[in-house]
């Protein structure tokens, strides 16, 4: 099992980093609207708080989660919002001191996992090092929302590395969501880090491929841009349909983000 402090490490610098952005924001700047329908960027923090919650429910006391994911499979297409909406009440401080306890909690609880250990989830079981890997992709993916609604350009860091990672890896879970059978052959990524340095997976002669900007792979697969803003290619049938499709996020298939410039 991979080491987990580095990413538990990159989790905590990513959540400081959005922590600092929404710190100080006026009453009035929680209820900007972001370009989550119906999510001001009070919703995003609840989120991320929730989710931290269940994980760290997962981490610490696997039965109560899987009452907690029985309530999700219940009503799947509202369970997300509803959490959300219930920390979105709360006011600014309130909020922000609760996202802020549970990380801490979430932080501490993963530092202490025995080796080996894995955890239920709404997907597959998570390693520690691939709970930690979630959180960082949906604080990362959150936090572009929060600072599009700010109007504010958060440069990619070598952190994103997690998330390409995770997004490779999830290429057979997303078809799994869309009820397609997952390809055959493995594919080769070759991606291109913030730093110009090259992320490669997958074996040199495989026949499909993907190539592009790592950030645009991570937009793609945590659905924060539409295939046909990126500058993503792909060679092959397959390789070309997951590009369609990608997410790395557990769930049911997404919705994505428009193209830009099309009617609402």
């Amino acid at each position: 099992m991979p080491e987990p402090t580095p990413v538990v490490d990159d989790l905590r610098e990513e959540s400081r980093q959005l922590h600092a952005l929404v710190a100080d924001l006026t009453p009035e700047q929680w209820s900007l609207p972001t370009p989550a329908p119906r999510w001001t960027i009070a919703h995003q923090i609840a989120h991320l708080a929730w989710t931290d919650r269940a994980a760290l429910l997962a981490v610490t006391d696997p039965d109560g989660f899987r009452a907690l994911a029985g309530q999700a499979l219940a009503a799947p297409d509202t369970f997300v919002d509803e959490g959300a909406e219930e920390g979105a009440a709360l006011p600014p401080a309130a909020l922000l001191a609760a996202w802020r306890e549970g990380r801490a909690a979430l932080d501490e609880a993963l530092r202490a996992v025995a080796p080996g250990a894995r955890f239920p989830w709404y997907g597959p079981p998570m390693s520690a090092a691939s709970m930690a890997t979630a959180r960082l992709m949906e604080t990362w993916a959150h936090g572009l929302d929060v600072a599009d609604a700010l109007g504010v350009t958060r440069a990619p860091t070598d952190r994103i590395r997690h998330i390409a990672r995770l997004g490779v890896r999830t290429r057979d879970f997303a078809h799994a969501v869309h009820g397609l059978p997952a390809p055959a052959e493995p594919f080769r990524i070759e991606l291109t880090g913030p730093a110009g340095d090259l992320w490669a997976y997958g074996p040199e002669d495989a026949p499909q491929r993907v190539t592009g900007p790592a950030l645009d792979f991570c937009l793609l697969v945590t659905q924060r841009a539409h295939r046909a803003d990126l500058a993503l290619r792909a060679q092959g049938p397959d390789a070309d349909r997951w590009l369609d499709l990608a997410q790395a996020f557990a769930g049911p298939p997404g919705t994505g983000r428009p193209p830009k410039g099309a009617a609402p």
